[in-house]
This record gives structure tokens, C-alpha cells and sequence, in this order.
């Protein structure tokens, strides 16, 4: 049919809410509605791909009629794609301790202002609070015969202190997120914790410059893995010629203490029941002590590059799928935190982050 000899679509639909409170005064608080499509045909000259909002799900002619425009994309793009074998399936998402859409917006934004002003303090000067969340009804079939579904709640907040002192201002942040429904309430220490470190701050010293030792916590760890390794290790970056990591499997790249790990299958904010393929998702090991073993892959760019498994396909609502990370960390080791300390002598403690970028290309992060 059409010379198509492979499709799949990927239909998500849903809403996302968001509050957004600067000093006590709400600056903004709403939800919006989505409900968007993608179907890819794969034809002799490459993926042709349609992507539709407010899609009604068309069955019959008029379903034929989306797959031949698709297959009419793909004749121009000349590009031959092959696909790895992959084996389908689905995890069961945890369900949620609160609904979400069984409180109103009303009172979420009444449980962020608590927790906002409870960020409030001597030599605190601003304060900030936000609140987002998205549910999604997520669909999946494909020319092979699955049909999968599920739907999954991800939401979070952060508040902001920034305390001010004779010219001096440092700032406080926490972070709390989950797939696992409404978590605003009974949160007001952690206003009163982003406060705490905004304030301490003021007499805290600046670092000497140098060369040292570095010791990190499970947070800002966690960027480095993800900032220096797992973008890295994206299989169409390595595809593309644009990872330093490529043609490195097998080579150790690190000391045979790490051992860095990508796990979709955890329940924490980056889980997946399936990837946006209708793959199985599964725990990868990209190094294991110290040796680079493993890339994520689509099941497109584990035909083209290979060493490693599919699953690791990601896609946001109306937009074709891209390999991406999920929860990707740093394997516990067997030393405690004073064996750490005592080990690294002359050295700092970092702790927390404010984000991080890379250039996966040059390996600069």
C-alpha cells in the first residue's frame, strides 16, 4: 500500500496546568488542553511523517487518505532507514496518591502560596513559587500489530528565596517532582529550607581557585552523568558523527568504581511504560566500571550504529520521536559518605545544581 512497509502512530492527549506566584501576588495560574498525533510511514526513501493537532481519529478512507500523504512526504526525502528488530510490551504506571483533577485550581494555588510564603524571613527579599503539571492519555499502534496505551500524571514545584545583606545577594532553591499526582501539600519546609540556604549564604566565603578534588552530591552527580555522558550517548548524535563517544565502546573512559546507568523502568519522573516506538524499555548500563558498553538507541539508530538495545525513543505531544535520556545516574559504590570525605583530603563538597549544557560533539560540559 503506497509502497509503505512500515507505520506507526503515536496519539497523546491531555492537559497541563500551571501557577506561577512572585511575591505573594500571582502572577499567572491556568490549564490548557491538547490532543495531537503523529503517523510515520516508512517507504524505499525514508520516513515520511505527519504530524496533526486536534486529530479525530479517522478510520477507513479517510485513515488511508493521512497514509498516503504521509507516503507522498516520504518519496522526497531520499534517505533508506532500516529498523532494528525490537520486542513491544508495557510497565504498569504507579498510581497516583492524589488525582490532580480532583482538586481544584483554586486550592493548588492556595497549597503553592503556603508553601511560598513560608520561604518569607528576615533578609529575604524575594520569593518565588511554581507549580506544572501534565496529564497525558498516551496511544500507540503500529503496521505490526501493537496497540498500546496508558496514561501518566507527571508533576512538580520549586520555590525561590533570595536574600540580600549590605550589597551581598545569594540565593535558595528547592525541587520536588513526581509521577505520582499532586504534591503541594505539607510542603512548606521546603520554602522554609530554600530561605535557610539563601540566608546562610550571606556569610558564606568564596571558594579558593584551583585545581582539587571534587566531591559531588547525588543531585549535581546526576547532571554531570547526564550532562557529560548520556548526551553523549544518544544514538543519533553518535549516528550523526556528533559524539565525542562514538567508535568508543568497549574503551575505558573512566575509573572501574563508575558505572553509569540510564532505567526507564524506575518509577521516578523520567519512567515510561514504552517508549514512543511501543518498545519495551529496560535498565541500561552505558559505562559499567569504567568501560563506555552501551548507547540508547531508537530502533533506527541501533540498525544504523548498533552496540546497544532500542527502547530509549522519547517524543513530546505532535512531534516524531527522538532517543533521549530518562532517569540516568551514577550506580551506587560500596563507600560511605565519611570514607568519600576522608578519602578526598584537600578538595570541596558541591552540592545541588542549577542546571547544565553540553557540547556533545567535543565532550565540553
Amino acid at each position: 500500500m503506497h509502497g509503505i512497509s512500515y507505520c506507526d502512530f503515536w496519539h497523546v492527549t491531555g492537559a497541563s496546568t500551571h501557577i506561577d506566584i512572585d511575591n505573594g501576588t500571582v502572577e499567572s495560574a491556568g490549564s490548557s488542553f491538547f490532543n495531537r498525533a503523529v503517523i510515520r510511514v516508512l517507504c524505499s526513501r525514508g520516513w515520511g511523517i505527519l504530524l496533526l493537532a486536534n486529530y479525530a481519529r479517522p478510520r477507513g478512507t479517510a485513515f488511508e487518505e493521512l497514509l498516503a500523504s504521509a507516503a507522498c512526504l516520504a518519496a522526497i526525502t531520499g534517505e533508506e532507514v532500516n529498523l532494528a528488530p525490537a520486542t513491544g510490551g508495557t510497565l504498569s504506571v504507579p498510581e497516583p496518591v492524589e488525582d490532580p483533577r480532583d482538586v481544584s485550581l483554586e486550592e493548588k494555588t492556595s497549597l503553592l502560596a503556603a508553601i511560598e510564603r513560608s520561604a518569607k524571613r528576615e533578609q529575604v527579599v524575594n520569593t518565588r513559587g511554581t507549580y506544572a503539571e501534565r496529564i497525558e492519555q498516551v496511544r500507540f499502534e503500529d503496521s505490526s500489530g501493537s496497540d498500546l496505551s496508558y496514561e501518566i500524571c507527571r508533576s512538580g514545584f520549586s520555590v525561590l528565596a533570595v536574600a540580600s545583606r549590605n550589597g551581598t545577594i545569594q540565593m535558595g532553591y528547592e525541587r520536588q517532582h513526581t509521577i505520582r499526582g499532586l504534591n503541594l501539600r505539607g510542603q512548606e519546609e521546603q520554602g522554609r529550607q530554600a530561605a535557610a540556604t539563601a540566608v546562610a549564604l550571606l556569610d558564606a566565603r568564596a571558594a579558593k581557585g584551583g585545581t582539587m578534588h571534587a566531591v559531588l552530591d547525588p543531585e549535581l552527580a546526576g547532571v554531570f552523568a547526564h550532562e557529560a555522558v548520556g548526551h553523549a550517548s544518544e544514538g543519533d548524535l553518535v549516528q550523526q558523527g556528533s559524539s565525542v563517544l562514538g567508535g568508543k565502546t568497549g574503551e575505558r573512559i573512566g575509573s572501574d568504581t563508575l558505572t553509569i546507568v540510564d532505567d526507564p523502568t524506575l518509577t521516578e519522573f523520567g519512567f515510561e511504560p514504552f517508549d514512543a516506538e511501543g518498545v519495551a524499555v529496560a535498565r541500561t548500563e552505558i559505562i559499567r566500571k569504567g568501560v563506555l558498553s552501551s548507547f540508547l538507541h531508537s530502533r533506527e539508530t541501533l540498525a544504523a550504529v548498533g552496540n546497544g538495545t532500542p527502547g530509549h525513543a522519547r517524543a513530546m505531544p505532535g512531534e516524531p520521536p527522538v532517543v533521549r535520556m530518562s532517569n540516568t545516574f551514577i550506580e551506587n559504590g560500596d563507600a560511605t559518605y565519611e570514607e568519600i570525605l576522608g578519602e578526598c583530603k584537600n578538595g570541596i563538597l558541591l552540592k545541588g545544581s542549577r542546571g547544565g549544557q553540553v557540547d556533545p560533539g567535543r565532550g565540553v560540559f
